[in-house]
C-alpha cells in the first residue's frame, strides 16, 4: 500500500489509479505491487503510520541528544535499539515482530534480480518526416511507416527505446552527440536503403562498366564536389545517357567534355544531345614560334636595346 504522492500517482481514481510509469517500471522489475491508498482517507495505511511513529519513538527519540560524524556512527548508535524493538513481543499476539517476520514473511520472500533497476525516464515525441525522432538533440531513427505518430519514449544512460501502444518498435544505443543522426537501415524506406547502401567505389564500378572514359568523367564529377555522395545522382545520370545514346557515344561525348575541362552531367549530355560526339576531336595546339618581320622575339629584348 502505497500513498498517493503526485510523483507515484499520475492520475489518482479508488478504482483505476493510473501509477507513474517510472514508479510501475521499479515495482515490476523487483516483483511488487503498487496499490496506493484512497485519497483523503488515512486509515488505509493506518499500520504504516503507527509503525513510523514507533520507530521515532523507540530509536530515534532516544539518540536525539548524540551528535554523529558520520553515517557509520549512527547505524552503530541504531542497532540494537532497532533489534530491541524487533525483540519486544507484540501485545495482542504475544510473539516478537522477529519471529513473526520469520514465520510468515521470510519464506515468501524472493531473490533480488540479478542485475539492479536502471533509472529512465518517459516522454512522448512525435516522429519527423525524415522517420526520425529527436531526443535530447539527438536524432534516432524508427521504421518509415510511423512518420506523424506520436510514441513513447523510454530513455536510459545506456538505451534509447521507442514504443507505441506499449509495443516496442525501436531501439538504439543512445548518444550524446547533439546534432547527429543515429539510422538503422532497416528503418529506412526501399529507396532510401538503397542509396545508403551506395559508395564511391561502388558508383565507379557502375559508370566504368561503360569505358574507361566515362569512369574518369564520374570520377572527375565526384571529386569536384565537397562530398563525393553530392555527384552520386550525376554519375547516375552517366549511366542513363550510355543507355539512350549507346555506350560508344557516351564513351566519346565524355572523351570530348573531359578535354575540354567540362566535367558536368549537363556538359556530357548536351554534347550527345548537339551530336558533337561525332566530330573528329582536334589535338592540342603545339606551341608554334611566329615568323614575321614585326615580331622581333625574346633575343632581340636580351639585347639591351631598348624596343620601339
Amino acid at each position: 500500500m502505497s500513498d498517493n504522492l503526485k510523483s507515484g500517482v499520475t492520475r489518482p481514481c479508488r478504482y483505476d489509479p493510473e501509477i507513474n510509469r517510472t514508479y510501475w517500471e521499479l515495482a515490476r522489475h523487483y516483483g511488487v505491487a503498487v496499490i496506493p491508498a484512497r485519497s483523503g482517507k488515512p486509515q488505509d495505511k493506518a499500520k504504516v503510520e503507527q509503525a513510523v511513529q514507533m520507530i521515532q519513538r523507540w530509536v530515534l527519540a532516544p539518540l536525539r541528544h548524540e551528535r554523529f560524524t558520520h553515517v557509520g556512527q549512527l547505524n552503530e548508535a541504531m542497532a540494537p535499539l532497532l533489534q530491541a524493538v524487533n525483540d519486544r513481543p507484540l501485545r495482542v499476539l504475544g510473539i516478537s515482530r522477529r519471529a513473526l517476520f520469520e514465520r510468515v514473511e521470510q519464506t515468501a520472500l524472493q531473490a533480488l534480480p540479478e542485475t539492479p533497476y536502471e533509472v529512465a525516464d518517459w516522454l512522448r515525441r512525435k516522429v519527423g518526416p525524415d522517420y526520425h525522432v529527436e531526443v535530447e538533440r539527438h536524432y534516432y531513427s524508427v521504421p518509415y511507416t510511423l512518420v506523424g505518430k506520436q510514441l513513447e519514449v523510454r530513455v536510459t544512460s545506456r538505451v534509447v527505446e521507442f514504443f507505441e501502444r506499449d509495443r516496442r518498435v525501436a531501439s538504439h544505443a543512445r548518444s550524446f552527440m547533439p546534432g547527429r543522426h543515429t539510422t538503422c537501415a532497416e528503418h529506412m524506406p526501399p529507396a532510401h536503403r538503397a542509396y545508403a547502401a551506395w559508395t564511391p567505389e561502388r558508383i565507379r564500378s557502375w559508370v566504368g562498366r561503360t569505358g574507361p572514359e566515362a569512369r574518369r568523367m564520374a570520377e572527375e564529377i565526384m571529386a569536384s564536389r565537397l562530398h563525393p555522395q553530392q555527384g552520386f545522382r550525376a554519375c547516375l545520370g552517366l549511366i542513363r545517357l550510355g543507355k539512350s545514346y549507346g555506350t560508344d557515344r557516351l564513351e566519346a561525348a565524355c572523351r570530348r567534355a573531359l578535354a575540354a575541362g567540362a566535367t558536368s552531367y549537363r556538359s556530357v549530355a548536351s554534347i550527345l544531345k548537339n551530336g558533337l560526339d561525332r566530330q573528329e576531336l582536334e589535338p592540342p595546339a603545339e606551341d608554334r614560334r611566329v615568323e614575321h618581320e614585326n615580331v622581333r622575339g625574346a633575343e632581340y629584348y636580351g639585347q639591351g636595346e631598348a624596343p620601339c
